[in-house]
């Protein structure tokens, strides 16, 4: 809304032309009825040769979803957002850009909001530090399994030595099971590390019942005046979902956030229904949100962007595997964890798609 008799078409023109991000207005029909500077830098065009031509006659080539944006933004009226389209300009220059378009109704008339933006230098910075990322983490993975493995072998090169020179046969008996109990170790190690065999066994349940059982095992554990809040939506529906799996992952969540409050704080167990939930790749759809969220000193962010892989832990005595396992859990529901933290906060959102 705009309450200023100084201002005027001119001034909303200069704002518009001086956006950093490419904008242009389209008609029905894609062809180009407004463009700022923005767009004629990227472009490379002047403004004569962007006004009345078909958004396609810009490019030597692109990859940019038109039907979708014309079923979403022309049709349905919402929201389109198309990220790492590449495209090929008039002068053959190439660009990745990320596109999001708006419907506008004025006088009788539908037109597409059309804004972009070149996304080269983010995915070229996110590329680097994602690499960077995947390199420490195999670096520790190895690490924690030279670990977990080193002490195993260690009995049983010892055991086994020991049976070379030992004659009593209830010495060698113990030899044996040591032998036997520290190759146990090495196998569970091994079946840790691949995650749950078994499938989910699905039912339709009450969401409610299996967290209310979380809350109940978590009191056991309460040690350091944790409060613990629930915040239900009682409106939500049963869900066809294994429970005993679905519990599992919560726990986990749970008991990590009661390790973190060493000196006592509050976690919060929500749940709502997300009614257009995004997945990258995946239509939007209706989906079971939990949140498991606490208030106390966040994730070191040395261990934040690989949360998720396995043997990655910065708790003393962790294995590292909780979250890795809690994962495939959740991606055996078609569904998916999220986390965000900062000093003072961290929450890990858990996404199930309801049944069709």
């Amino acid at each position: 809304m705009i309450n200023n008799e100084n201002f005027s078409p001119e001034l909303l023109d200069a704002i518009w032309q001086n956006q950093t991000t490419a904008i242009m207005l389209l008609d029905k029909n894609f062809i180009v009825i407004y463009a700022n500077n923005s767009t004629s830098e990227l472009l490379g065009l002047g403004n004569k040769r962007l006004l009345d031509q078909s958004f396609d006659s810009l490019f030597n080539y692109h990859s940019i979803d038109l039907e979708r944006i014309k079923q979403y933004s022309l049709v349905e009226g919402v929201d389109c957002q198309q990220h790492r389209a590449d495209v090929v300009f008039s002068d053959s220059r190439h660009a990745k850009v990320a596109v999001s378009t708006r419907q506008i109704k004025f006088d009788g008339s539908l037109y597409i909001l059309f804004e972009w933006r070149q996304t080269d230098d983010e995915i070229k910075h996110d590329q680097a530090s994602n690499q960077m990322h995947q390199y420490q983490a195999a670096r520790n993975l190895i690490r924690g399994l030279a670990h977990e493995i080193k002490n195993p072998l260690g009995g049983i090169r010892g055991a086994a030595q020991l049976l070379q020179y030992e004659v009593d046969q209830q010495e060698r008996d113990q030899c044996a099971e040591l032998i036997i109990e520290q190759a146990d170790r090495l196998r569970e190690l091994v079946d840790r590390l691949l995650g749950p065999n078994q499938l989910p066994q699905k039912s339709y349940g009450n969401i409610h019942q299996s967290l209310e059982s979380v809350a109940r095992l978590s009191t056991l554990d309460n040690c350091s005046n944790i409060s613990l809040v629930k915040d239900y939506d009682p409106s939500i529906p049963d869900v066809y979902i294994d429970q005993g799996k679905v519990q599992q992952v919560v726990l986990n969540i749970v008991r990590n956030a009661q390790q973190a409050l060493v000196d006592g704080g509050e976690i919060t167990i929500k749940t709502r229904i997300n009614h257009q939930h995004r997945r990258p790749g995946k239509a939007p759809k209706k989906a079971l949100l939990i949140q498991i969220s606490d208030n106390g000193p966040g994730i070191d962010p040395s261990v934040r962007e690989t949360l998720f892989y396995p043997m990655i832990t910065n708790k003393e005595g962790g294995s590292g595997l909780g979250l890795s396992i809690a994962q495939t859990l959740i991606d055996q529901h078609d569904g998916y964890i999220e986390c965000d933290s900062w000093p003072g906060h961290t929450e890990f959102n858990i996404y199930l798609p309801f049944a069709d």
